[in-house]
């Protein structure tokens, strides 16, 4: 009697487990749809005329970025995921994504082989992106909807690796209508010993000065106007709030009260149908005002304020920024392609100063800047899969009141484009590049560029190298 029990328990409970199992391989059958994975990436190496090996410097001017040129980008790796998850109930068209972006890149700006995260100046891995997105809610008027951390941002110039106008990637939510898109975003943990421009608001809500950005929040809104077939205005509107300290601080004389700034901006695309598919013109306009003045160092996010503030009433009212981006593509003929961007920026902070001034902690800092760039790259497509690049660039640049910094910037690529496209999009890309740059005197002398402050006070920059680039989304 027992062992027939034991037997009726045994096949009992080998039922209720098979049942379990096979309802979980239902349920996941149920929901899951499509799995994506895409990667950009650019490796290589290059070699200086200085010491006979790999430096691993850009020629740009200071606190530039790309803009002026990307070729002499170091090694960097993005690894992109994406899970769709279909509805429950048919005939639901809402779709669900979780995305996932994996990047890699060196800090001593050297190359990936034979080094890791552990490293001294090694590897950094990070997660710019990590969202959830939700399609298609509702019947009628279908909304978008997406939580998490995201690179939310537009149009970018790529031969200058420049995201212009509407940045606002960063962690928080967002919610899209038709023509319509709004998001809250919240800003807090960027280190400010990073190479991003100065932000002088640091955890003083605690009353212990630290490394961490004291909050704040960020609303946006934008809104597309379609003019006609081959052209669409944006409008651009944001809203930064930094709130009020604790009144419990400890430290009350480093208790700055909670300040505030503001966005607006436009931005027209245009598409050249008289030219071949794919050429077009964008230009935009931006104003910031407040905590909101933000955009330096090849980044156009405007809440890495710039400047100083005003140390009387406390506050960043008073500073301002204009930017300024045109960006056209001209696909010529089945041959040539002629890429262009000008870039101008002028940002001020809320002190007097127009050259250096105090921070709420006693740091000088520069109190004001402008920035002119004006670039170009011609894809020649000798064939399938030659093409040969060439850019010319122009970059000045002036901070406070200091003499103006000016370099001059010709590159010339041979490149195998693997694919057989030609077109300035085709990747994967193989090519030799040789840049030569010629700088004015006070950028010389002063060393204002990542090569100079390694080699010294040259006229003259030059790099060479063999490098990969690649993407697939």
């Amino acid at each position: 009697m027992t062992r027939l029990l034991s037997i009726c328990l045994f096949l009992l409970a080998f039922q209720l487990l098979n049942s379990h199992s096979q309802a979980q391989i239902a349920y996941q059958h149920a929901t899951y749809k499509n799995f994506y994975i895409g990667t950009y990436g650019r490796i290589g190496a290059d070699w200086s005329f200085v010491n006979e090996g790999s430096i691993g410097r850009r020629l740009n001017l200071n606190n530039m970025g790309s803009i002026g040129g990307r070729m002499e980008e170091q090694d960097y790796l993005e690894l992109a995921t994406g899970i769709d998850f279909s509805p429950l109930i048919k005939g639901d068209s809402m779709n669900v994504t979780v995305n996932t972006r994996f990047a890699v890149w060196s800090n001593s700006l050297s190359l990936f082989g034979n080094s890791t995260t552990t490293s001294t100046g090694g590897l950094t891995l990070a997660i710019p992106e990590l969202y959830v997105e939700v399609t298609g809610v509702g019947k009628r008027d279908r909304v978008n909807l997406w939580v998490g951390s995201r690179l939310y941002r537009g149009a970018d110039v790529h031969i200058a690796d420049h995201f212009y106008f509407n940045d606002h990637s960063g962690q928080g939510f967002g919610v899209e209508l038709k023509s319509t898109r709004f998001a809250a975003i919240f800003v807090s943990s960027t280190d400010t010993s990073s190479t991003v421009p100065p932000y002088f608001y640091l955890n003083i809500k605690t009353g212990t000065p630290a490394l961490a950005l004291r909050q704040r929040t960020v609303l946006v809104l934008e809104q597309d106007k379609v003019l006609s077939e081959s052209s669409k205005l944006t409008f651009l509107a944001e809203y930064h709030r930094m709130g009020n300290p604790d009144v419990t601080d400890t430290l009350p004389d480093l208790a700055y009260p909670g300040d505030h700034g503001y966005v607006l901006g436009a931005r027209l695309n245009t598409i050249l149908p008289k030219l071949p598919m794919g050429s077009f013109n964008d230009v935009s306009i931006r104003y910031g005002r407040g905590i909101a003045n933000g955009g330096d160092g090849g980044v156009s996010r405007t809440w890495l304020t710039f400047g100083a503030p005003d140390l009387v009433d406390q506050s960043f009212s008073k500073a301002y920024s204009w930017s300024l981006v045109d960006h056209i593509l001209l696909n010529l003929s089945e041959r040539f392609s002629l890429n262009g961007y000008v870039i101008y920026n002028r940002s001020k902070g809320a002190a007097a100063s127009d050259d250096m001034a105090g921070t709420f902690f006693g740091k000088e800092v520069f109190n004001k800047k402008e920035d002119l760039t004006l670039g170009t790259r011609g894809t020649w497509y000798i064939s399938d899969n030659f093409h040969l690049l060439s850019e010319l660039n122009y970059s000045q640049r002036r901070d406070g009141e200091q003499p103006m910094y000016a370099m001059g910037k010709f590159s010339l690529a041979p490149t195998l484009s693997v694919s057989g496209e030609r077109s300035v999009w085709a990747r994967p890309h193989l090519r030799f590049v040789f840049s030569a740059a010629r700088y004015n005197d006070n950028a010389s002398e002063q060393l204002y560029s990542p090569y100079l402050q390694f080699v010294g006070a040259e006229r003259w920059g030059y790099y060479m190298g063999v490098k990969a680039e690649w993407w697939i989304f």
